[in-house]
């Protein structure tokens, strides 16, 4: 187990149905099944019973770049209790660097327009919120349906276009091999055009949580 808040590509390519994107712009990893889907229809059922409008860290005046609704994943609970030994096994990361897993539900129209993980060096935000943790390092993201139509994850940089699938993981590093945040991560939870979405997603920090 690593106790500084940081996994690799060895760390997560050791684990069998771990695949990495081909791309020197960012680290990104996907695996398919990571969790069954009875796991994944336990959470969808905790997220159901307390969310609330999601928010942003900046908020930048546009009152529709994030239309989601966010759940606070009780952490005494089991399933949880299993998604995180999970998370922080596949990536090697001690479970103290990990913010409360959270959950996201997306109904029809919603979406979180592009964006990064990170919290802007120098910024009021990163003052506010990583002077005891430090910034973010990794971020996992599991699907826990699949979406009738839309809803897919789309890394803007690069490309690339991750589609929901019910226990898939995608994960990414929020730097660049010298430890600045890594523009290229910008991604974009696109509208749902049918159906519901629903993810949870685990962000690793600098620091213990704590």
């Amino acid at each position: 187990m690593n106790g500084s808040g940081e996994s690799s590509a060895e760390q997560l390519l050791s684990r069998p149905g771990v695949q990495r994107f081909p791309s020197s712009r960012l680290d990104l990893f996907t695996a398919r099944g990571f969790l069954s889907p009875a796991q994944c229809s336990a959470l969808i059922e905790l997220i159901e019973t307390n969310h609330r409008p999601s928010t942003i860290a900046d908020y930048n005046g546009d009152d529709a770049f994030r239309t989601s609704s966010t759940c606070d994943l009780p952490q005494e609970h089991a399933v949880v209790a299993q998604v995180v030994a999970a998370l922080s096994s596949l990536s090697g990361i001690d479970p103290a660097h990990a913010e409360p897993l959270q959950g996201q539900r997306y109904e029809v129209g919603q979406e979180f327009k592009a964006h990064t993980d990170y919290f802007e060096p120098a910024s009021h935000d990163f003052d506010r919120y990583c002077a005891v943790p430090g910034q973010r390092t990794w971020t996992f993201m599991i699907y826990l349906n699949e979406v009738e139509a839309g809803g897919a994850t789309r890394f803007k940089v690069i490309d690339k276009l991750v589609q929901p699938e019910t226990g898939k993981l995608i994960g990414w590093n929020n730097r660049k091999p010298d430890g600045n945040p890594n523009p290229s991560t910008l991604h974009h939870a696109m509208p749902v055009r049918r159906g519901r979405k629903y993810v949870i997603t685990q962000w690793y920090r600098e620091r213990p949580w704590g």
